[in-house]
């Protein structure tokens, strides 16, 4: 069996259809479909039907694709990490990752990782979607609390967590039994009904003033006065060290771990292994601790 054909099969597969196939793999179409149709004949079966939505893959393709699309990704990436020199960390890595995670801290741990491999060249999307990496053509991403997918292995590397944070000008309340109202700055999705303090008989009752569709909006209008805010720790540690805010208290059940994610542990490139172990390295005690 002619493997070229196998892998153009797989491409036209997952992306449903043989122009955008064309794009993301960058072969012309008469090539993809002669490629396809020589694959049929040597199994003697139908593996795509063409009409006029576009395809549909018979029960053998789609037989054929559940069966060898995963070891045909990892052959993928065996001649990949041979063509990059073996063991040799070089060529091109490509992240996503969160938004705010890319914003305070991707820059610098980039100019740092490339500091120690030159021959990486890093492209990063910033943007908080879950993106798949296979069709996306991604080398790893970085997820907080991400759901158990078996296509997916990684290293969960820091752990953050929500803390209610004020201006000091602004009084804590009293412990007491009592839930206590209190205004707020919240940000979209994040309102909750009630912000019940880790080891304190102290409950809240957030009372928006203000909501923001960014946590860095939110933490910068806390530190103006405007009100209590519930923020990720780790984009507020600098700011409550250097007496800008102060900590009411953490909220319980609220931690958030990140992960860097990737698709193969067994023939993960040098690149991508790399990057995982200087990620780990950077965050040693498991604290995430962001810049801003």
């Amino acid at each position: 069996m002619d493997l070229n054909a196998l892998a153009d099969f797989n491409l036209v597969a997952t992306h449903g259809g043989f122009g955008r196939a064309s794009r993301a793999g960058r072969r012309s179409k008469a090539t993809l479909s002669r490629r396809v149709a020589e694959l049929e004949e040597q199994l003697g079966v139908r593996l795509i039907e063409r009409n006029a939505k576009g395809l549909e893959l018979t029960e053998a393709g789609r037989q054929l694709l559940d069966r060898t699309a995963g070891p045909m990704q990892e052959v993928t990436e065996a001649f990949a990490s041979a063509i990059e020199g073996g063991e040799r960390v070089r060529g091109p890595l490509r992240i996503a990752a969160p938004l705010l995670f890319s914003q305070l801290a991707m820059g610098r741990l980039c100019a740092e990782f490339r500091r120690l491999y030159p021959d990486v060249t890093v492209e990063v999307v910033a943007e908080d979607r879950v993106v798949d990496l296979v069709d996306e053509r991604f080398d790893l991403a970085i997820r907080p609390n991400p759901r158990m997918d078996s296509a997916l292995v990684g290293r969960r590397f820091a752990t953050d967590r929500l803390v209610i944070v004020a201006a000091p000008e602004i009084a804590m309340p009293p412990s007491g039994p009592t839930p206590v109202s209190v205004p707020a700055v919240v940000t979209t999705g994040r309102e909750g009904d009630q912000w019940v303090l880790d080891g304190a008989s102290l409950t809240l009752l957030p009372q928006p003033v203000l909501r923001l569709s960014s946590m860095l909006m939110a933490r910068d209008a806390v530190i103006a006065g405007a009100g209590v805010g519930l923020l990720p720790q780790s984009i507020v540690w600098n700011q409550l060290t250097r007496g800008e805010l102060v900590q009411w208290g953490a909220v319980p059940g609220k931690e958030v771990a990140l992960w860097v994610l990737h698709t193969s542990r067994r023939l993960a490139s040098p690149k991508v292994k790399a990057f995982v172990e200087f990620l780990a390295a950077r965050y040693p005690d498991g604290t995430l601790t962001l810049a801003g």
